[in-house]
């Protein structure tokens, strides 16, 4: 693989990767590539981020990376990015279908500049079809593949799980595994190649099982009335006394059977599969729990082995002794987000830089990526490149 080793360890120490930043799963994938260790570039807009709620330090998804602002609009841009694809192993962009190939940035003329690279191209539709070039989030490709018609209650509008499914799930780590794989053949052939992740298709990767039940046509289309979504008394929340919630996953028999015999309602174990009697055994489950708070039960089923835990929100998670004993969760710099992850044995990860700002450097990181001192100085005056002050990483 080209390039020094970079300052954080893990298995992708070594590895140098450009991310031309974007949204979701496009900073996700490059925070992920980061974690594990790789050198990863940012190559952002010099106005910033399109979208932008909270000041840079805790963007999380944009931790562990340097960040360069360059006008790829410019002339003189494209030039640069090839300059700089020499030198990396790894490229990722999250634009509309054509539009690196108008700023003379595709994959012909960086894989051109340097054959092995690995050049991940994440959309929400597709490098092709006919909605390819139309905009959209990630509830929009949920949306497509069927994934949201089947979340939240009977009666109700389907909901959104976060932007977990399209940006995170079939987007980000999609891409991530695509590009893992692809340096896996640069190191067997030495080839490089283009990863085209689009976030339908990894969604309707993630929904595998899902399909497979509705071809059987065991799965029913409507929503609430399955053994995953909410419909099972044995797979869905109960409300407790005093507002919380607890999350019941005993799709076992044996953990229905504790279940049951716990709470002392009155279904036998052995009805757990009769789909007709799911209503009725939900309101007897329901009712029990009622009865008593959230912690409460959390405690009682803290000694029973039911696949049974309360619902945490964000703030409680942190605290949650299973997440702690792990630290799942870290805190930097007042900034609470989650750990490197997965984790290795030989290789571990470390947390790297904190978020930098857009442009926050510049000059120091093309430098360090074989751009001469002279050429950045020109570079800079040009406008092709802006050096910003790293006001934000800090909180100030």
């Amino acid at each position: 693989m080209t390039g020094s080793p970079a300052p954080a360890g893990g298995p992708l120490a070594g590895i140098r990767a450009l991310e031309v930043a974007g949204l979701g799963p496009t900073p996700f994938t490059g925070m992920m590539l980061a974690d594990m260790g790789a050198d990863v570039l940012r190559l952002e807009r010099p106005t910033g981020r399109t979208i932008r709620f909270v000041p840079d330090r805790y963007d999380v998804p944009s931790r562990g990376r340097r960040s360069v602002a360059i006008d790829l609009k410019a002339a003189g841009a494209a030039e640069l990015v090839l300059a700089l694809v020499r030198h990396s192993d790894v490229l990722i962009e999250g634009y509309r279908p054509g539009v690196c190939e108008r700023l003379g940035i595709g994959p012909a003329p960086c894989l051109a500049a340097n054959p092995r690279l690995v050049y991940t191209r994440i959309t929400g539709w597709g490098q092709d079809g006919p909605r390819a070039h139309l905009g959209g989030h990630d509830i929009n490709y949920i949306a497509a593949t069927g994934a949201l018609s089947a979340i939240g209650e009977r009666d109700r509008k389907p909901m959104p799980p976060l932007n977990l499914l399209g940006d995170f799930g079939g987007g980000g780590m999609l891409a991530v595994v695509g590009t893992l794989a692809a340096l896996v053949e640069v190191e067997r052939h030495g080839r490089g190649q283009v990863v085209d992740a689009a976030m339908i298709d990894g969604v309707t990767s993630l929904l595998a099982t899902t399909y497979g039940y509705a071809s059987a046509g065991v799965l029913s289309p409507e929503r609430e009335s399955n053994f995953t979504d909410g419909g099972a008394p044995f797979y869905r929340t109960y409300a407790c006394a005093g507002g919380g919630y607890v999350a019941v996953g005993a799709v076992e028999a044996v953990f229905f059977s504790r279940l049951v015999q716990t709470l002392g309602v009155p279904i036998r174990p052995e009805d757990q599969q009769d789909k007709a009697r799911w209503p009725e055994m939900s309101q007897l489950i329901g009712d029990v729990f009622a009865t008593r708070t959230r912690e409460e039960w959390a405690a009682v089923f803290s000694e029973v082995d039911a696949c049974v835990s309360p619902v945490l929100s964000f703030t409680e998670a942190a605290a949650d002794e299973q997440v702690a004993a792990r630290a799942t969760l870290i805190t930097r710099d007042g900034v609470t987000q989650p750990a490197p992850s997965p984790r290795f044995g030989a290789t571990p990860s470390e947390l790297g830089r904190p978020p930098r700002s857009p442009g926050a450097d510049s000059a120091s990181a093309l430098i360090e990526w074989g751009v001469p001192p002279d050429e950045v100085e020109r570079l800079l005056k040009a406008g092709v490149v802006i050096a910003a002050a790293d006001t934000d990483s800090s909180g100030a």
